[in-house]
């Protein structure tokens, strides 16, 4: 296990401590050095590993007390391309709305008490990312990851945290 990998687990981990009220939530990136399109660096990358996390751990917050979610994500390519930025340390991320839009694939199963109620293998994307109303403000990491993400837990899961269906 690579270290990167087990702060993630770490990290997931305290998140779960940390909200006990809610679902217990196990986010797991399989060969993120392979996936598509996610941050060259690996710092940056770590960061939108442990916020992508931050996020999954969130929505678990809208399952019933004692359901468990599991997600495998096995690819991302995300919102933009990175370009080199002669002038700075890290590359920038530009965002055109052409066949840039964000993609991810993922396998998810929610369970309770050792049974599976849900399950499957998902391929989310969002062409029209730019054009969508968005609850992520321009500061927010992976905004337009988060908003895909959304749409498809509140399709297939649950209701969003804090909002009625």
């Amino acid at each position: 296990m690579t270290s990167t990998m087990r702060n993630l687990a770490l990290a997931g981990m305290l998140a779960l401590a940390a909200g006990s009220a809610g679902a217990a939530v196990t986010v797991t990136y399989l060969a993120p050095e392979h996936y598509a399109d996610v941050p060259r660096d690996s710092g940056a990358r770590d960061n939108m590993m442990s916020d992508l996390t931050d996020h999954f751990t969130w929505l678990g917050t809208a399952l019933p007390p004692g359901q468990d979610l599991r997600i495998e994500v096995l690819d991302i390519d995300l919102a933009g391309r990175e370009e080199p930025n002669p002038r700075a340390v890290r590359d920038i991320r530009v965002m055109r709305g052409g066949a840039d839009w964000p993609r991810m694939r993922l396998r998810f199963s929610v369970e309770q008490n050792g049974q599976v109620l849900k399950s499957g293998e998902a391929q989310l994307s969002d062409m029209d990312y730019m054009a969508k109303v968005s609850r992520y403000g321009e500061e927010e990491p992976q905004r337009y990851e988060k908003a895909m993400i959304d749409r498809w837990f509140e399709k297939n899961i649950a209701p969003l945290p804090g909002r009625s269906r």
